[in-house]
């Protein structure tokens, strides 16, 4: 996170230096995981008031598509929401450099009442002997006085604190990256999660037509067996791999309702609220970019990248600032005002005077703060150097990723046709008596595991596409384009 300067007089300027430097060495915040984070929680009623005004019951089921859910998430996460927060404090503390360029105004009213006694202050009767006033001299003297006076200061010239507030203002901008950097972190995270979920529909759909198919294999063979041309065995076969199948449709569907509940943590839902996913696995040929493109799309658009040049010019302004620290500092302060006794004659006064002041004998604290400031410069120009490397490297492999996806997806997709013509023929032979029921067994686990690892390619394929926009640093705008949506 961005920490912000609180203020900056001519005086004790190494504290606000030293809040900047802080911030200069701080690094960009990355979206994190939704399991480490609770999402920000929606209360649990009778009836819940959902996003885009839709209210809905606890158990009704609510229609979701991939697109609301990354806006839900974008509006509800809570990394976004603190996210946001930071941007605030960091602006309070742009507020609060500023104020240190401004003339402070300030009014006081003061009334008291006081009592003295003139004796104890050396004052006594006798000092007045012969003035003609020791007879009526009293040594208690009370007194009512009330006073209003209007203050002002005002730095004129103070280099070091104009450079903590361009410091301030480019760690406003630092905030803002990342929060956007934050952004795309939860738009890969909700999509990631929505296509898992989609990938166990589908496992589900297919482990249903699976059953169905055993089902009936096993109504054949029971029949065969009843008819005295079938053999116990096939009934046997049939009936343990129907309870197998009816195995993994379980373990299927209690997967899909935990990445359920998962995908309503990470948008803000309630765990019990029910979801039904209306889009569909998409599946579309990505139009590679060339590599050259994609990073240089990357150096501009990469927040985490954009966060740390922002840090640059954060620590190179606190620099100046430490630099700046030798100049002279003028500044200007007086009031005016009235006092007198409160029941009273009242009578103006005023102060208006000019300061300056230079550093004389803090040499060792001026060259220890700038070594300071001068490795934190360094460091992150090291940080940004690295960070661009990992991009370039980034970028390739998720490249490799998609492309092989891709030919992973195509051959599924072939293998799972090649398998279901197997199953069917075999099916076929059995049906004809020709054959015994094991190879129709046989090419249904084949026909599951086809079905099973083109899910999971696609699933896979989708992921990788998207990424590689996250890499590129454009998948909370462009995430539909890279998905082929």
């Amino acid at each position: 996170m961005f920490d912000m300067p609180v203020r900056a007089t001519n005086k004790g300027i190494g504290n606000g230096l030293g809040l900047a430097i802080v911030l200069a060495c701080s690094t960009v915040a990355h979206a994190q995981d939704a399991a480490s984070l609770p999402a920000a929680p929606m209360p649990s009623t009778t009836a819940q008031t959902l996003l885009y005004g839709v209210t809905a019951a606890p158990n009704s089921p609510l229609l979701l598509s991939l697109d609301e859910a990354i806006d839900r998430g974008l509006q509800h996460n809570l990394n976004v929401l603190l996210s946001r927060q930071n941007e605030l404090t960091v602006h309070g503390g742009l507020l609060s450099a500023g104020n240190a360029l401004l003339p402070n105004l300030n009014a006081v009213a003061k009334t008291a009442t006081q009592q003295t006694n003139l004796a104890a202050m050396g004052f006594k009767a006798s000092s007045l002997a012969g003035s003609g006033f020791a007879g009526a001299f009293n040594p208690i003297v009370k007194v009512d006085t009330t006073s209003l006076e209007l203050t002002m200061n005002q730095a004129l010239f103070n280099v070091p604190a104009y450079y903590l507030f361009l410091a301030a203002k480019k760690a406003e901008k630092g905030a803002e990256l990342t929060t956007l950097n934050v952004r795309g972190g939860v738009v890969l995270q909700v999509g990631t999660y929505y296509l898992k979920a989609l990938a166990d529909a589908a496992q589900i759909e297919n482990a249903s037509a699976l059953v169905k198919s055993d089902t009936e294999v096993l109504r054949q063979a029971t029949d065969s067996h009843d008819a005295g041309v079938g053999t116990n065995l096939d009934v046997l076969r049939a009936r343990v791999q129907l309870q197998t199948q009816q195995q993994v449709l379980i373990q299927t569907e209690n997967t899909f309702a935990k990445d359920k509940i998962a995908l309503n943590r990470v948008i803000g839902l309630p765990a019990d609220q029910e979801i039904t996913l209306t889009d569909t696995a998409p599946y579309a040929e990505y139009a590679s970019l060339p590599h050259d493109d994609a990073l240089s799309l990357a150096y501009t658009r990469r927040k985490d990248l954009l966060g740390l040049e922002a840090q640059i010019e954060v620590a190179d302004q606190a620099r100046k600032a430490i630099r700046a620290e030798r100049y002279p500092a003028l500044g200007f302060s007086g009031y005016y005002g009235v006092v007198g006794e409160t029941r009273g004659l009242y009578h103006g006064s005023f102060v208006a005077q000019g300061t300056i002041s230079v550093p004389v004998f803090q040499e060792a604290q001026l060259r220890g703060e700038r070594e300071v400031a001068n490795a934190q410069l360094t460091a992150l120009r090291q940080q940004v150097a690295s960070l661009k490397v990992s991009i370039d490297q980034q970028i390739r492999a998720s490249m490799l990723d998609v492309q092989s996806a891709n030919e992973l997806v195509k051959v599924a997709q072939s293998n799972a046709a090649l398998a279901a013509e197997a199953l069917q023929d075999a099916t076929d032979r059995f049906k004809s008596g020709v054959d015994d029921n094991l190879p129709v067994l046989q090419a249904q686990a084949t026909l599951a595991g086809a079905q099973t690892r083109l899910v999971q390619t696609l699933f896979q394929y989708n992921q990788s596409k998207l990424q590689l926009a996250r890499n590129t640093g454009v998948v909370e705008t462009q995430y539909k384009a890279f998905l082929g949506r």
